[in-house]
Order: C-alpha cells, then structure tokens, then sequence
C-alpha cells in the first residue's frame, strides 16, 4: 500500500505557502503562479494555520466580496484542517477526502512541521499507478 510519504516523494517540491499577513490576491497569484489549487498558511513554527483555495474564492465570489487586494487572508482560510501523516496509506485518505468533500491536504509530521501537501489528483494518480502495477505482477505471475 502506498503511503503519503512516497506520493509527496514522487510529486516533490515544498507546499506552496503564503504568509499570515497576506492578502486574498497575493493568495490567489501564489496559487496561479504555481498553477496549484490551494495555499498554505504557516505558523511560525512551521504547522500549518490554515488552507485557503478555489472553493474559497468562489465563495467570496459568490458573496460579493471581491476587493480582494484590501481582503486579509486570516479570516478566508481554513483553520479547522484534517491533516495527514506520512505513513497513512493513499487509500485511507481518498476515503477521507471522499467522504469530507475536500480536495487538498496538508501532510504534517509527527512534530507538526508540514512535508506538504496532496490532492485528490495526486492520490487518484497514485492509486491507479498502484493497481497498474498490480494488474502487471498478476498477469506475470499467471504468465510463468
């Protein structure tokens, strides 16, 4: 079973992360330049504050709220996170996700610094590489 760990291994790079004293904007050209769907928000001891994404965007959108230059990021993150763990297996957390109806999560260490973070792409991509390789070890098994 692959686990979290190896998932950020494979996709690499640190998450992409913001400062608490950001603006909604600077979150949004953070997010467009790196061409992810989600921010970090790091305390100072390197866990994670918040997350802010897409979704929340839309719903600032969807309220009217749109000066997002003038706009701090503090109040439109999410501080109420489900985090995962290195070793936690890729699919414990489709099902989390799944059933949360989320689509980005922080993988913190047990110290509570963030390794980074996955999406539900990220696992999805994993879960089929992951049955492709078993599919290959049965046919080859049957084959010898």
């Amino acid at each position: 079973m692959m686990q979290l760990k190896e998932v950020l291994k494979t996709k690499g790079g640190q998450p992409v992360t913001v400062p608490a004293t950001a603006t909604v904007a600077d979150a949004i050209h953070a997010m467009h330049d790196h061409k992810v769907g989600s921010v970090m928000v790091p305390n100072a001891d390197g866990s994670p504050a918040g997350i802010f994404t897409e979704r929340d965007v839309l719903k600032l959108c969807a309220e009217g709220r749109t000066d997002f230059a003038k706009m701090s990021i503090r109040p439109c993150m999410t501080c109420d996170m489900i985090t995962g763990k290195p070793n936690d297996t890729v699919s414990e957390i489709l099902v989390i996700m799944t059933a949360k109806r989320f689509r980005h999560m922080p993988v913190v260490e047990e110290d509570g610094k963030m390794m980074g973070v996955v999406s539900i792409g990220d696992l999805v991509k994993a879960k089929l590489e992951e049955t492709a390789r078993e599919a290959k070890s049965l046919r080859d098994y049957i084959h010898s």
